[in-house]
């Protein structure tokens, strides 16, 4: 049901799976470390097809994801080795991980509803003139954050590309987040599976009921006004936010 009802969400407002599924698996009683693990691998695993669709129309910018996948997967294998040598047990860094999520959870809410009034017409031209260094240093910050909380992934994801890149089209955008964002979080969650954090009946429960929901989302959300679902959604992920930051 869980997995039937952050499905039907990403349908029917295009919100990602990661910043919904996380908190509610908490919200169940699961270790945190286990809902972070865990979801990594949901969230590979849902977004594979889309790169698949997009290669396919030819709606990626494989040179910018390549940059962005250049910071992030090793940042992301250095934040699981430091994981893995400063603890002895997954329960010590729980804090880490509840901390980083309710950080990232805030940040989501922010770029849903602030995203139109931050972005600029066009690239400032500092931005420009390194625009392969800070390409690269937005990965690195969605490695090591997405490794930790789940989260980031496919909304923040955007914003950086909407901010890199304001002439691309929006979905070349989209094909570019999320042929950056698969291989991401199969590695962050592989990290997370050699880690003992990952419970595979859960995810094989949650697959069952998102991917159906999915599809029956986005069917009805053609008949709902999409901003006002996002709003109410970005407000849920702020309070979740603050929860898990300061609570």
């Amino acid at each position: 049901m869980a997995g039937a009802g952050v499905g039907f969400a990403v349908g029917l407002t295009g919100i990602g799976g990661g910043s919904l599924m996380t908190p509610l698996l908490l919200l169940f009683g699961f270790p945190p470390h286990i809902a972070v693990g865990t979801d990594l691998l949901y969230a590979a695993i849902t977004k594979s097809s889309g790169v698949v669709m997009h290669h396919k129309q030819q709606t990626i910018d494989w040179s910018v994801a390549r940059l962005m996948t250049a910071g992030s997967i090793p940042a992301a294998l250095i934040t699981l080795l430091l994981l893995k040598t400063l603890f002895t047990d997954s329960s010590q860094y729980t804090a880490i991980l509840t901390t980083n999520l309710g950080f990232m959870l805030i940040m989501t809410s922010l770029v849903l509803i602030l995203r139109q009034r931050l972005l600029p017409d066009r690239t400032p031209d500092f931005i420009e003139r390194h625009r392969t260094g800070f390409t690269v240093g937005c990965g690195i910050f969605l490695g090591i954050f997405v490794t930790l909380s789940s989260v980031g992934a496919g909304a923040i994801g955007t914003a950086i590309l909407m901010l890199l890149a304001p002439a691309m089209l929006p979905t070349r955008i989209v094909g570019t987040d999320l042929a950056h964002a698969v291989p991401l979080t199969f590695v962050a969650g592989a990290g997370h599976f050699l880690l003992g954090n990952v419970d595979f009946l859960l995810l094989g429960t949650l697959l069952i009921g998102s991917l159906p929901a999915i599809w029956l989302g986005t069917r009805v959300g053609r008949q709902l006004p999409a901003k006002l679902l996002q709003l109410l959604l970005a407000t849920i992920l702020m309070v979740m936010g603050l929860k898990y930051s300061f609570f």
